[in-house]
């Protein structure tokens, strides 16, 4: 059955609300209410009634049934003051009052301009988690909220049938109002997890759920209450249903705890997704902040493995973009790393931060070899993917490091570090002889993210070797402003290129660039 009302079709078994020919993008709960309150016209739903429909019976704030009421109006061309469809009945609830029509069933009319065709699908089942949405009414909390989302990620990325989005791709929506059939189809994924998290003194509140957008259904839906300290627990569990949820098999057939070891101090792990936030900021001052932080959880718990391989991490990247002095970067993420490993041999960010520290020692089989095992921990690590990148195109080998930048940003497609992927990629194909395409990639890491150190220099290299000498120019004059060590020699010493003639042709562009 179709409801008609003024120029609009609702069809709850389509899950679509159309005004003439165009598709109105609605996220799945103020569709549900709109059905709600269309199919009970005839009386007034009152608050509970909601909750019973759209939640199923679990509490949520009155500024969160607000905004979906509100949502709902504007989807209809309704607002709180006109009120012409959706009215509200003082201290009782609210109503539906235009004049609706029931159809059958029909063939949904084709829009006039079909919208443009998203990410393909894997060949696993692809899965974003959004950032849990912060019901703590302090904004200062929202580094929790963001931390339960980024270890649910974590936990699912190791369940190696999943195509997991990265952290960073998923978490551009945060604070948006964002239909998710757009997500799907931005991020090229089926299911969508989206939740949120309510801190209050020593007590936890979670609700998760999983989203089936092809159908537009609800698979799962949960809601926990546990003490701060079960918070890991928590985690389990909810990783473990939205596994169940999808692949029930598979659930048969192995245990779905997430492996890592939470940290003794729950002040350790609040300072650590503190220090996340700042890190996935990639600028050269979050960075310093997230090593200080990074640094007073590690004097908490001296063997919290993914504090220790983050810093590790950290200190490598600033090294790459030229903003610490390498030499210290190497001894300080040296020891951090290897204590991560004796920390927790299972944990990903300890063997990526181990293979950054072999890759710019020149250890390359020993940083490969890191990398691999990063990715065998975690198969959607964007970041140890793209490093695993830079390694293989320092060691020469263009063609696969091409590959695995391009693999890096298909696993995070809207991410902080996608420039650095593209700087990678663009990297690759200069070493390939393949200078348009490397001044391609490199512009699109500079479009979105004009400070980029990597890609200036791999836009000035490629633009030397090609005879552009205005976009070699530019680039150059940028890059000194954001590197204002850099040299010929800078490039020589810190750079590991493992090949002599591939150091050469890279000096040879910045050359015909004009560094001296």
């Amino acid at each position: 059955m179709t409801f008609q009302f003024e120029d609009f079709l609702l069809d709850p078994e389509r899950r679509e609300l159309r005004r003439a020919d165009t598709l109105i993008a609605l996220e799945p709960q103020v569709f549900d209410l709109l059905i709600h309150l269309v199919r009970n016209r005839e009386r007034v739903v009152t608050r509970d009634n909601l909750l019973d429909a759209i939640w199923n019976g679990r509490v949520v704030s009155e500024s969160t049934l607000t905004s979906r009421i509100n949502a709902a109006r504007r989807a209809v061309g309704d607002n709180g003051e006109e009120q012409r469809l959706i009215r509200t009945i003082a201290r009782k609830g609210v109503r539906f009052v235009g004049e609706v029509t029931e159809l059958p069933a029909g063939p949904a009319p084709a829009a006039a301009n079909p919208a443009p065709t998203g990410l393909p699908l894997p060949d696993r089942p692809a899965i974003a988690v959004l950032p849990f949405v912060n019901m703590s009414g302090e904004t200062e909390q929202d580094y929790f909220s963001d931390g339960i989302s980024e270890d649910i990620i974590t936990a699912l990325s190791k369940l190696r049938w999943f195509f997991v989005i990265a952290r960073n791709s998923s978490f551009i929506y945060k604070g948006r109002a964002v239909h998710l059939r757009q997500v799907a189809e931005e991020l090229g994924v089926r299911y969508v997890v989206e939740g949120s998290v309510r801190k209050d003194g020593e007590r936890v509140r979670i609700t998760a759920q999983l989203n089936d957008v092809a159908t537009g259904s609800h698979v799962w839906a949960e809601r926990y209450d546990r003490e701060l300290a079960d918070v890991f627990a928590v985690q389990d569990e909810i990783t473990e249903a939205v596994v169940a949820a999808i692949e029930p098999q598979l659930y048969a057939a192995e245990s779905f705890r997430a492996q890592h070891k939470p940290p003794d101090s729950m002040d350790a792990w609040d300072l650590v997704m503190r220090a996340l936030s700042h890190y996935w900021r990639v600028t050269r001052q979050d960075h310093v902040a997230a090593q200080a932080l990074l640094e007073k959880a590690i004097a908490l718990d001296p063997n919290y493995g993914k504090a220790l391989g983050l810093l590790g991490t950290s200190y490598m990247f600033t090294a790459h973009m030229g903003w610490m002095e390498m030499a210290t970067a190497i001894a300080s993420a040296d020891r951090a790393a290897r204590a991560a490993i004796r920390a927790d041999d299972e944990d990903a960010w300890a063997h990526n931060a181990l293979g950054h520290v072999n890759l710019f020692a020149r250890r390359f089989d020993d940083a490969l070899a890191e990398f691999e095992t990063a990715l065998r921990l975690n198969p959607n690590f964007a970041i140890a993917q793209g490093y695993y990148g830079l390694t293989l195109g320092y060691c020469g080998r263009w063609r696969d490091a091409d590959e695995a930048a391009r693999r890096a940003i298909r696993l995070s497609p809207r991410d902080p570090y996608a420039p650095v992927y593209f700087g990678i990629a663009a990297f690759a194909r200069y070493l390939g002889g393949d200078y348009e395409e490397a001044i391609r990639l490199a512009q699109e890491a500079l479009r979105q993210r004009s400070d980029f150190v990597g890609g200036h220099r791999v836009l000035a290299a490629a633009a030397g070797m090609a005879g552009q000498t205005g976009i070699a120019n530019a680039a150059l004059k940028e890059l000194r402003r954001a590197q204002p060590n850099v040299s010929l020699a800078w490039i020589a010493e810190f750079m590991p290129i493992k090949l002599t003639g591939d150091r050469e042709h890279y000096l040879e562009g910045f050359r015909r660039a004009g560094l001296r």
